[in-house]
């Protein structure tokens, strides 16, 4: 099925499981995909298996100056997305917080949140410009509740919540900031933590037939609002 509108999404850590998933859908129903993600190889195969016109680059979302770059290459070519999904995400190895190493806390940190605000940063004023968007920022079922050997990914993901609510309040009228909860899905990222138990779990790919269009039909309306799939 494809979507007259032809929308433009710009989609972060597109290599593996939501993001890829996300890419998929969205291209199937005729919206250009610019995506970013760290992983060359990875981004080379997805790349042909979406083909033109969608576009794909190796990006670091926690490198500020790599994502404007980016950012500046892309709303020169495409103009501002309608859409914006902040899906990269990092996972420590489950443990006790006085055991997550501090390489691991500040990687979680740069990417999760300092990611998310970059390309905020380096989208958003385009889209206000333009008078409307919308900005999914990806929470977690752990951005809303606790659970014991996670404190770090449970810390930022609360702090999606609290980032995008803020964010939303300072919107104009026409665009939306909305945090969304994808549920629980059997990726990687889950297999780290459930191990095969994950596996109970939809799959990526059959996720993204109901996340899809649900994250289409965001709109104004939704601005503020904790949402999930």
């Amino acid at each position: 099925m494809r979507d007259a509108s032809g929308r433009i999404i710009v989609v972060s850590g597109v290599t593996r499981g939501l993001g890829r998933a996300m890419c998929e859908g969205f291209a199937a129903r005729g919206h250009r995909v610019l995506g970013c993600g760290r992983s060359t190889e990875l981004l080379e195969e997805l790349g042909e298996r979406l083909g033109p016109p969608h576009e794909l680059a190796a990006v670091d979302v926690a490198d500020d100056g790599g994502v404007a770059a980016w950012a500046a290459g892309l709303l020169e070519s495409h103009g501002p997305p309608s859409l914006l999904v902040n899906n990269a995400a990092l996972m420590s190895a489950p443990a006790p917080l006085w055991r997550v190493p501090p390489s691991e806390v500040d990687a979680l940190l740069a990417v999760n949140l300092g990611g998310t605000v970059n390309l905020i940063r380096h989208f958003v004023p385009a889209m206000i410009d333009r008078g409307h968007g919308v900005i999914v920022n990806f929470s977690s079922g752990w951005g809303r509740s606790t659970a014991p050997e996670v404190a770090p990914y449970c810390m930022t993901k609360w702090g999606i919540e609290g980032l995008t609510g803020s964010l939303a309040a300072e919107l104009p009228k026409g665009l939306a900031a909305v945090a969304v909860n994808p549920g629980i899905i059997a990726t990687d990222m889950l297999r780290r933590c459930w191990g095969d138990g994950a596996d109970a779990y939809d799959s990526p790919d059959v996720w993204a037939r109901a996340a899809v269009p649900f994250l289409l039909d965001l709109g104004p309306q939704h601005n503020g609002r904790s949402l999930s799939i």
